[in-house]
């Protein structure tokens, strides 16, 4: 899970490409899910995207399992 790195004022997190603890960039964002035009509106669902910035490795995770 994510700590507050207080030397830095960065949020760190382990990254697997460095393999150790790096500072990223953490934001929310809403992303549409079906293909198809007429059901995008009830597709959008919050995901939570990291980006390292030590190496630039992004991920991003669902926050609604539903």
């Amino acid at each position: 899970m994510a700590t507050q790195n207080q030397s830095f004022q960065a949020i760190t997190e382990s990254c697997d490409d460095c393999e150790r603890d790096t500072p990223h960039e953490v934001s929310v964002e809403i992303k549409t899910e079906s293909q198809k035009r007429e059901n995008a509106e009830f597709s959008r669902e919050p995901y939570r995207v990291t980006e390292c910035q030590v190496c630039g490795e992004t991920s991003s995770q669902r926050m609604n399992n539903a």
